[in-house]
């Protein structure tokens, strides 16, 4: 119960005023002030900063205890000075009737006392009854240090929080909970916690929501720059690899590797680098169908490439046999074939994955509770997974063959150049399909586009940096006779 400085005056008729007492009433308190930490007990007499006992009166004689119930009907019946009009303020139950107000006494120099509301105790039409105390409005006497009294048993839920009833507890008991994520309360003793929209997230203290940021790889961030600088340099390395090539191809060593599928493969491997760039950078509708596709077939036609030139090896070692019938083989349509059928397979499945779900663009509001991703959806994820499925059985191919071959004499010893890359080459994708999966937004393209550079790095590292050192380095062992030993000093 909350208690302020108030005057409750019985109401009588033909009253003088506010709190005024009439003659033949000594016997019944005239008015009744509260203080604050003061509790008006039957026998004492309140005044407003004391409490006084009343004396007993030793003539008075003795009632019995029984005698209080005489008492009560004028008690049941006992009417306040107020503001309504009309009607009783209690009705035979006891229970409040009418509207109250609660009143400040104001005890000023003079003596005079000033009457302030404070504060009114009205019936609302459902029946509940509603308390209503302007704090700011009561004025306590200077001689009051003591703490205001709290009505509740529980501290108010601060915004950010909603309340939470407890079993077996009065209503104004309860904990308070933090908002759970996505949702905030603005307001003290908040009932329910508000969800933030879609585009939006709740602050760290969950009083408001506040716009989500949009997210994608982009070419500003240092991600995305790492990214283009090792696209670049490997670009660059691709090509002068290839100058090397085309200047000494007439030299042993670029003939005996079939210079057309050499060619062919350090041109996939350059535009794969180069492909790596349609992942970096804001999500188009353009882009979104270029990308995957791109790259599915320009990685194809250098895993086939690398296919070939295994096959390639094999034949010209078996042909080298007397008699063999494999010579017939050896011709440069056969390879040329293998990568025409591999890359074709591939192209088909690109242009059903384009005609029955193509990739597009779209906004993932619901990965990451601050960000909105800016990403492409791949439309039908079982031909993104198909692809690289396909690319993955033809190194898994290419790798047996060479693995196999790897024990060829020297002047063939290429297949153990390819069996290092294709080793490389599976462990960078079979490492990519898990880490995939667990990363979100713009750390899946990252990964995706690291998985593209290194594998093709390793491609371009295993089968052509150690013929590029003996042609520029040890120009000597590029010679003919040199290829034709089968010595373990080759190749």
């Amino acid at each position: 119960m909350l208690s302020v400085p108030g005057r409750v005056s019985p109401r009588r008729p033909g009253s003088g005023g506010r709190g005024e007492t009439r003659p033949g009433t000594d016997n019944v308190p005239g008015s009744i002030t509260s203080l604050p930490g003061d509790v008006i007990a039957p026998g004492t007499l309140s005044v407003p900063g004391r409490v006084f006992p009343r004396r007993p009166d030793p003539g008075r004689r003795k009632t019995s205890r029984h005698g209080w119930n005489k008492l009560h009907p004028f008690l049941r019946h006992y009417q306040f000075h107020n503001t309504s009009v009309g009607g009783k303020d209690l009705d035979e139950n006891g229970d409040l009737e009418a509207n109250l107000d609660i009143v400040n006494m104001i005890i000023l120099r003079n003596l005079s006392i000033l009457r302030v509301k404070v504060g009114s105790i009205e019936r609302q039409a459902s029946g509940e009854i509603k308390l209503t105390i302007d704090q700011d409005a009561i004025v306590w006497p200077p001689w009051y240090r003591k703490m205001l009294p709290d009505s509740r048993c529980t501290q108010s839920c601060l915004p950010g929080q909603v309340k939470v009833t407890l079993e077996r507890k009065p209503i104004c008991c309860y904990d308070c909970s933090p908002c759970g994520e996505g949702t905030i309360s603005s307001q003290e003793d908040a009932d329910i916690c508000t969800k933030c929209p879609e585009d939006q997230h709740p602050n760290l203290e969950h009083t408001q929501c506040i716009p989500k940021v949009i997210t994608f790889l982009s070419y500003q961030e240092t991600l995305g720059v790492i990214l283009i600088v090792l696209v670049l340099f490997l670009s660059t390395v691709t090509l002068l690899t290839l100058g090397i090539f085309i200047k000494y191809t007439d030299t042993p060593i670029v003939k005996a590797n079939n210079r057309d599928l050499t060619y062919m493969l350090l041109i996939s491997l350059l535009l794969s680098f180069l492909s790596s760039l349609l992942f970096i950078g804001q999500p188009r509708r353009v882009t979104c169908l270029l990308r995957q596709t791109t790259f599915s077939t320009i990685f194809t036609v250098a895993v086939s490439s690398v296919l070939a030139k295994t096959i390639t090896v094999v034949v010209a070692f078996m042909a080298a046999k007397p008699g063999s019938r494999m010579r017939k083989w050896l011709g440069k349509s056969v390879a040329k074939s293998i990568v025409l059928l591999c890359s074709t397979v591939q192209i088909g499945l690109c242009l059903i994955w384009l005609g029955i779900s193509p990739p597009f663009p779209e906004f993932d509001m619901q990965s990451h509770h601050a960000q909105i991703i800016w990403q492409c959806n791949e439309g039908s994820v079982a031909m993104f997974y198909g692809s690289l499925g396909y690319m993955g059985c033809l190194a898994a191919v290419s790798f047996t063959v060479a693995f196999l071959a790897r024990k060829l004499p020297g002047a063939f010893n290429e297949a153990k150049l390819i069996t290092f890359s294709m080793l490389v080459f599976c462990s960078v994708w079979v490492s990519f399909v898990p880490t995939y999966l667990s990363t979100k937004g713009k750390y899946m393209v990252a990964v995706q586009v690291f998985s593209i550079l290194a594998s093709s790095a390793g491609l371009l590292g295993c089968i052509f940096f150690p013929k590029c050192y003996i042609i520029v380095v040890r120009p000597g062992l590029n010679i003919k006779d040199h290829l034709m030993m089968k010595s373990q000093d080759g190749i």
